[in-house]
């Protein structure tokens, strides 16, 4: 919050009195000490030297982007920040750069493909129209392309349709000829790689044409390289699961199509104290068990997330003071984690501290139901008590139900009547957990959890001759 303050107290921090500058190359090289220390971010230049005192990462993080482009830097560390509300302040000015095509229609073929060679290939659309609706196909040229590739939000008479593709993004972004419902249909001919939507007009007349493009519309950029985008989300539920974490629920917009991937997150963002504050979370199912019950609500329109309130946090206590009815802004997804990884695998192995769990409920839930060849999953789950413990009953009756599941719980600071496991992370715990069902056996380990808990535990692993393909972590 001292950082908040202090750009909030009319302080110059730029030293430029309010001037906006269009900075060279050249000119942003000669800023690179610590009293003097310019960064570019997606073109836009910063001067950062009021910011190294505050900075999370310390001054040395930042002085490895002094004097440069520091962007393809600050996405490995923390690509969730919202620079742009954090910085605004020290905004010094833009990148001096080749103008810009002008805004305008783009002929169907003209794709703007910032790829690599070696990446997919280009994407291409079409449409067509009949009285009542607008059909855009989108021909992504790869097969089994699932549901949640496809990404589709309209909101203030902006349509845009988002493609995942590998480590690629394919973009329609147009303001539409006409106005349209707000409820549409998103299909997937996944053996033909093939992605229907169908919107409704709301008058019955003939389009002319689509639309008019809108900033990145028909480009194909690796994913890296795009912007996050957020929707407005409304908060429908929050309810206890332990003494300091909740189920919260959020609703789509009705314009919105959106279905996060299994081990991927989102971002949640909020407005605190007049700063935009942004979040990591990963979506969770509403129940470990939704198999055996109806689900409350529909998949599609509903997401789900497990979420730790610290009373002495920034971001948390402003989440759970939120009425049901408020609104949440929620990012597209983002992370690393590949379905392709579950194809033919035998032992399923998932190390879990506290809400390090998020990612573990979907896997469960998925590995159970859809891969033929799964012998065995496990989860240890470490966490300091029992009261601790997300979902221990759901857990403890999804083992009873399916004999291929093992649960453990390990305590770090367990009552006298415990009787289970205890302790930290260590090579006695993983040893005896790590078992094969065969000597060579397709084997995934699943990790996730606080940092410390995580880089020790890949260490761990790493030394009982698990390879690298063998192990994810996840971070955010």
């Amino acid at each position: 919050m001292d950082w908040i303050r202090l750009t909030k107290s009319g302080k110059d921090l730029t030293g430029l009195k309010g001037r906006l500058f269009e900075v060279t190359e050249e000119e942003l090289e000669k800023h690179n000490k610590k009293d003097d220390c310019w960064i570019c971010i997606r073109g836009f230049v910063y001067n950062v030297s009021p910011y190294m005192e505050y900075h999370p990462g310390g001054e040395d993080e930042l002085m490895r982007a002094a004097g440069s482009d520091g962007t393809d830097l600050f996405d490995q560390v923390h690509r969730w920040v919202n620079y742009e509300s954090m910085l605004k302040e020290c905004l010094v000015g833009k990148m001096a750069v080749k103008p810009a095509v002008p805004k305008g229609m783009l002929p169907k073929s003209q794709v703007t493909d910032t790829r690599a060679r070696e990446g997919p290939i280009s994407p291409s659309y079409d449409w067509f129209q009949t009285d009542s609706l607008i059909t855009i196909i989108i021909y992504t040229k790869q097969k089994d392309m699932n549901l949640d590739s496809v990404i589709v939000d309209y909101q203030d008479d902006s349509f845009r349709a988002e493609t995942i593709i590998k480590d690629y993004s394919y973009l329609i972004h147009m303001e539409l000829f006409r106005e349209i419902h707000e409820d549409f249909s998103v299909r997937v001919v996944a053996n033909v790689g093939k992605i229907e939507i169908v919107l409704k007009k709301k008058e019955h007349t003939s389009w002319k044409c689509l639309g008019h493009a809108l900033e990145n519309h028909n480009s194909f950029t690796p994913r890296k390289d795009t912007a996050l985008y957020y929707r407005k989300c409304q908060l429908i539920s929050k309810e206890d699961v332990t003494h300091d974490t909740k189920l919260f629920c959020l609703m789509l917009p009705p314009s919105s199509y959106l279905q996060v991937p299994i081990g991927q997150h989102v971002y949640l963002k909020l407005t605190i104290a007049g700063t935009e504050i942004v979040k990591p979370y990963t979506p969770v199912s509403h129940s470990l068990l939704f198999k055996l019950m109806e689900p409350v609500l529909p998949n599609d329109k509903y997401i789900y997330f497990l979420i730790k309130i610290y009373p002495a946090g920034l971001f948390t206590p402003e989440l759970d003071h939120l009425q049901i009815g408020d609104f949440v802004s929620v990012s597209s997804p983002e992370g690393n984690f590949k379905i392709s990884q579950f194809q033919e695998l035998e032992d399923l192995f998932l190390l879990a501290a506290g809400t390090g769990f998020t990612p573990m409920v979907k896997i469960l839930n998925y590995a159970l139901t859809n891969i033929p060849s799964l012998r065995k999953v496990k989860l240890m789950f470490f966490n300091k008590t029992e009261d601790d413990i997300i979902w221990r009953s759901q857990l403890e009756n999804l083992a009873f139900k399916d004999k291929r599941c093992d649960i453990e719980f390990v305590l770090s600071a367990p009552t006298s009547e415990w009787n289970g496991k205890q302790g930290h992370i260590s090579p006695a715990l993983l040893s005896e957990f790590l078992k094969r069902s065969l000597d060579k056996s397709k084997v995934l380990i699943c990790i996730c959890g606080p940092t410390p808990f995580t880089e020790q535990g890949i260490r761990l692993l790493h030394d009982l001759n698990f390879s690298k393909d063998e192990i994810h972590s996840f971070t955010a």
